[in-house]
């Protein structure tokens, strides 16, 4: 009984994520359905949209466990992907094999090399094989990187420097111990390999934090750049940043202040139309008024 409850809930939990792809792909159709005259291309992202969007709510409703496994399995399939590719391109830009009479001078050499440059990185094994070799040795890195950081978003509700360094540190480890780099001490070339991935890693996330940032000055535009978007107005956005009128000042604004901008008259009207209709706005008006009058007396 036990097993069939167990095949049950695994059968509802596949329904639940098909009902939540199609319910998805139903929201798409729907928003095409608006447009008269859809582009094909742009039909066929809407639907993809759509169906990752109802997976994706799926998945997040789901334990931990089954998002771990879901990620884990995904990621692999994309790993298995690129290395097939890299496997199949790199197979014919291998060198042509050494004589057995010149064996033992290019072993050899390549002991005098490897002692040089102890770097687990430059180890060829882990990019030597056919297509089916790179697939499972790609599989394997990014299938725990994606487990890995999932488990560590679940539990510590961040995604940040430190959670992708651990990730990167386990991908890069097995992937040292399955690809075979370092054979003669397996364990310290996978610990040292697993480092080096969580420092190029930890340095890419921080370059790539760092660039998607918004500029300093956009922080204190955000709700003024919001409302000029809703009204279509936000080609007056460079307006109001040139007259300093941030997000502290909508609650004041009044249509001298506007003109005093450049701001045509017909948009200062829905400007000020939409900060009277909108409570926040107002909220802030009333305070400042308040205050203003209690300094006054």
């Amino acid at each position: 009984m036990g097993g069939a409850d167990g095949g049950g809930g695994g059968g509802g939990g596949a329904v639940g994520a098909v009902g939540a792809a199609a319910a998805g792909f139903a929201a798409a159709v729907t928003t095409m359905k608006k447009n008269p005259n859809p582009n094909p291309v742009e039909q066929l992202a809407a639907r993809v949209r759509g169906m990752e969007g109802g997976f994706r709510a799926w998945l997040a409703r789901q334990p931990m466990p089954v998002e771990a496994a879901v990620a884990t399995a995904a990621g692999a399939a994309q790993g298995a992907a690129i290395g097939g590719l890299m496997g199949t391109l790199t197979a014919d830009a291998l060198p042509s094999p050494v004589p057995p009479q010149a064996m033992p001078s290019f072993n050899q050499a390549q002991l005098e090399i490897q002692c040089q440059i102890p770097s687990p990185l430059s180890n060829r094994k882990a990019f030597a094989g056919g297509p089916l070799v790179q697939a499972r040795n790609f599989a394997v890195m990014t299938g725990v990187n994606a487990g890995i950081s999932c488990v560590l978003r679940r539990i510590r509700g961040v995604e940040d420097v430190q959670s992708s360094m651990a990730a990167a540190f386990g991908s890069g480890a097995l992937f040292s111990l399955v690809s075979g780099m370092g054979a003669p001490n397996p364990v310290a070339n996978a610990v040292t390999s697993g480092l080096a991935f969580a420092i190029f890693q930890g340095g890419f996330f921080m370059v790539g934090q760092k660039f998607s940032q918004p500029p300093a000055d956009d922080v204190h535009y955000s709700r003024t750049k919001s409302m000029l978007t809703s009204l279509g107005l936000q080609n007056y956005e460079k307006n109001f940043k040139k007259g300093l009128l941030t997000d502290h000042t909508l609650s004041l604004l009044t249509d001298s202040a506007l003109s005093d901008v450049k701001i045509p008259p017909g948009p200062r009207l829905l400007i000020l139309d939409h900060i009277q209709r909108d409570p926040e706005f107002m909220k802030g008006r009333a305070i400042s008024e308040t205050a203003t009058e209690a300094q006054t007396v």
